[in-house]
């Protein structure tokens, strides 16, 4: 598997899926536009579904499962919503070798039926709120795929929220954009902007959506999370309505919010290099390789015993011991390096010895990555290390992103930017559109946190009070 792969500066797409394929994280499946999670790839989303489902749980939601079948007419009562999502459907018309009387939608998102069951479920405003989350797949029929950043099937959370009041609903759907933000940048090491989007780049069926924004190694721009504020307009469509405690009906207020598999893709895009994968502690599913180096029978011994006592003192950490003897020490440190592991343990003979082993950092230049450390005090130095790498994974991200963010002022300097460009827009959709057939890049979001600066708009001149992320995006 230890294989050269095309320097992201030569081919950036090229890069990225021979990496993915190349690190054993995922593979294309025989039907068109969906993949193969591989085994790696899998664990590196499963430690990305505990760290969310951790925060999820803390702040009150349950897990609940809904059906992967929607009925069309349950699409077709938000107008939004069906024009929205009516090129990515995919629609079942046979079932048990007999046409059915009405289609069913293979699952896009769920804000449909699990309103129906909403309606059903919620008659006061003591059911208020219901915080239910599930863990599931989807389907949209995407034309262009690239493995983990757009594919017709996709892993994902999805929260459904209802409220009794506007300014809870609204709390909810910043609280989980925050709860966003803190895994991207804890667990993830990537720094993100959150903000809220356009209304042409807002979810079909949402009063507003918000985002969190990360940049990737090639400067575009990656949406890694959001959460909308549907208000109610699903419970009007659906008549989900309760008791208040006047004992007057209303509708209730509504978010939805999700991550998907995409995430893994922004870990590729955001740290990996031309040796491969650069994986955040916190979520590598191997988070430390210990590599035994002999080249007789006697040394193998002798190293192997020291690698047990090694291993003893790693406690919880997720580690690897490779013990093949079919390939060279050199493969070993290549095929890790494509896996991303961020911590390698060298141990050879003469470090049994000397009672050491050298440390191997991924996250740092080869010359600079090695450091000989005594065995006594080998738990906390790779206890230390680790934080080091995952603390030095984001700032590498955010300098990054920050020496790619430009703040032009007219229209000339705009076109001219690279990565993040940060400008006043007058919130017109006819500015919007010009910017984006003209140069390709979108608004991102309109960051939460600006200084609210009044000014002329990049594009037409006229008044503007906010700020907006313009990039091209994946």
């Amino acid at each position: 598997m230890a294989q050269k792969i095309t320097p992201a500066s030569e081919d950036y797409s090229r890069w990225y899926t021979e990496i993915v394929q190349a690190a054993e994280l995922a593979d294309y499946a025989p039907v068109r536009g969906c993949m193969v999670i591989r085994p790696y790839g899998y664990a590196l989303w499963e430690n990305m579904q505990s760290a969310l489902d951790r925060r999820f749980k803390a702040t009150g939601h349950q897990n609940a499962y809904f059906p992967l079948f929607i009925p069309e007419s349950f699409i077709k009562k938000e107008a939004e919503h069906v024009e929205g999502f009516s090129p990515e459907l995919a629609v079942v018309t046979i079932g048990g070798g007999k046409e059915l009387e009405e289609r069913l939608i293979v699952r896009p998102t769920s804000e449909t039926i699990i309103n129906a069951m909403f309606a059903q479920w919620i008659r006061s405003y003591r059911d208020l709120p219901m915080l239910l989350n599930q863990w599931c797949n989807v389907v949209r029929w995407e034309m262009r795929t690239r493995l983990f950043l757009r594919t017709t099937e996709f892993l994902w959370q999805e929260g459904h929220t209802a409220h009794a009041t506007e300014k809870q609903a609204l709390e909810e759907t910043l609280r989980m954009l925050d709860v966003y933000r803190d895994f991207a940048e804890h667990e993830a090491a990537i720094p993100v902007i959150p903000g809220r989007k356009s209304d042409t780049e807002k979810f079909a069926g949402a009063v507003r959506s918000y985002t969190i924004e990360a940049m990737m190694g090639n400067k575009w721009a990656l949406q890694s999370g959001t959460s909308h504020f549907l208000g109610q307009n699903f419970a009007k469509a659906f008549g989900t309505q309760f008791l208040n405690e006047q004992n007057e009906l209303e509708y209730v207020w509504q978010t939805s919010w999700g991550v998907s598999t995409r995430m893994i893709g922004a870990v590729v895009m955001v740290h990996g290099d031309d040796q491969g994968l650069r994986l955040p502690p916190r979520l590598a599913p191997t988070q430390v390789v210990i590599v035994p180096i002999w080249k007789s029978e006697e040394e193998k011994a002798a190293v192997l015993i020291a690698a047990d006592a090694v291993i003893a003192q790693l406690g919880t950490v997720r580690y690897h011991l490779d013990a093949r003897d079919d390939v060279s020490p050199g493969f070993k440190f290549n095929d890790w390096e494509m896996r991303g592991v961020p911590l390698r343990i060298e141990l050879g003979p003469r470090d049994v010895q000397q009672h050491q082993a050298i440390l191997v950092r991924r996250d740092l230049p080869r010359k600079e990555n090695k450091t000989t450390v005594g065995l006594d005090s080998l738990a906390n130095s790779v206890a230390d290390t680790l934080e080091s790498i995952q603390a030095n994974l984001y700032q590498q991200a955010l300098d990054f992103r920050e020496s790619n963010t430009s703040h032009p002022r007219t229209y000339a300097e705009l076109k001219e930017a690279e990565g993040f460009a940060l400008a006043l827009w007058c919130g017109s959709a006819a500015c919007e559109a010009a910017i984006k057939e003209d140069t390709k890049a979108t608004i991102r979001c309109i960051p939460l946190d600006q200084d609210r600066e009044v000014g002329p708009c990049v594009y037409c001149g006229k008044e503007a009070h906010e700020k907006a992320i313009f990039a091209r995006a994946f």
